[in-house]
């Protein structure tokens, strides 16, 4: 496959990838098993299935990676741990799942104190986010990590119940994930958590009142909108969401140096892709909820207000007795300085 006929579609060629888009067809072969967190929907599709697509056509057939559905290989929630005893090679997953274990997890996952997703990807590939995540999971779990795929601000909830003021939070049982969990009962909610399969039985019958799990395009492939009628948006929450690539230490230990870059090349790719693919789809998300029945609903500022707050005090808070923590937290945070009043050089006033 020559270089020109990969980049007719053109995006590829936006991306500054630092590596010539051109079929590696010799070296070794790799036949990997990806775990993953996920029952299906763009996750699986844009993110993991598109992962394993594009690193077999560009290795020339010599990587071959076959996905499982979140359960198949172990617990959709600890997908790092699956890879780690080596029952599959690689996994996708958000590292904010293991947010009990390590609350630095969230930083690089998101949470409700994060940026955006355009200044995410500038930190993660451009101010030494990347590194630092793969330092923290080699040392913290002793696996490889990378990014992979990324989302724009989620949906902050599908819900039973119209949502809108801090009142209507108050009692309200919800499906969430990492230290919204914790969070979420600063805002008098009443938080659980479970895998992505069993969101959707939990809210048809009642279980839970509301959910939030990904962007408004990725949730229409969840049918929460058939049993919830009010879409609630924004998603302080989650104003982004990375995901992760995670490795198996001693199967990277086999993957060539050439090729260790090809996978690198290959996971920041689709994680560029998944941003303009999630983007481009949301923003057309709000007219199909409208004419499937659903009731838009924006939250109230001061709902939005006291969210960042919670989640910026809850970092500043976590800060003071994790290293780890502290260390992404200023690093992040200096990088946020940087960009303080970006939208004046940024953005035309129309």
């Amino acid at each position: 496959m020559k270089k020109r006929d990969f980049l007719k579609g053109g995006a590829a060629g936006a991306l500054a990838i630092p590596l010539a888009v051109e079929a590696q067809t010799a070296g070794p072969s790799y036949n990997w098993k990806m775990a993953t967190g996920w029952p299906g929907g763009p996750l699986m599709d844009i993110g993991a299935k598109a992962f394993a697509e594009r690193l077999e056509r560009l290795s020339g057939g010599r990587f071959k990676i076959q996905t499982f559905p979140g359960g198949a290989l172990g617990n959709a929630l600890r997908v790092p741990e699956t890879v780690k005893n080596g029952v599959a090679e690689c996994g996708h997953t958000w590292m904010g799942y293991d947010w009990g274990k390590d609350p630095s997890t969230v930083l690089f996952g998101g949470y409700a104190g994060s940026m955006d997703s355009e200044r995410m990807l500038h930190w993660l590939y451009g101010a030494g986010g990347e590194a630092m995540q793969r330092q923290y999971r080699d040392e913290k779990e002793g696996v490889i990590s990378l990014p992979l795929f990324i989302r724009t601000a989620e949906a902050f909830l599908h819900s039973r119940k119209a949502v809108r003021t801090l009142a209507d939070l108050k009692g309200l049982k919800l499906r969430t994930a990492g230290s919204w969990l914790e969070m979420a009962k600063d805002l008098g909610a009443a938080p659980v958590t479970t895998a992505g399969g069993d969101v959707y039985p939990m809210l048809e019958r009642g279980a839970i009142d509301a959910t939030e799990w990904g962007t408004l395009y990725e949730n229409i492939s969840t049918g929460f909108h058939k049993v919830a009628k009010f879409v609630i948006i924004p998603g302080v929450h989650q104003p982004t969401a990375p995901f992760e690539l995670v490795i198996n230490k001693d199967a990277w230990g086999r993957v060539t140096p050439a090729d260790r870059v090809l996978v690198e090349t290959v996971a920041k790719l689709v994680t560029f892709e998944s941003w303009i693919k999630v983007g481009n789809e949301d923003a057309k998300a709000l007219d199909f909820y409208r004419k499937a029945g659903n009731e838009i609903i924006e939250l109230d500022a001061e709902v939005q207000r006291q969210a960042r707050k919670i989640g910026l005090d809850w970092a500043a808070k976590t800060a003071r007795d994790n290293p780890w923590f502290a260390r992404i937290l200023k690093s992040q945070t200096d990088f946020e300085a940087e960009w303080a009043g970006a939208e004046r050089w940024r953005t035309i006033k129309s």
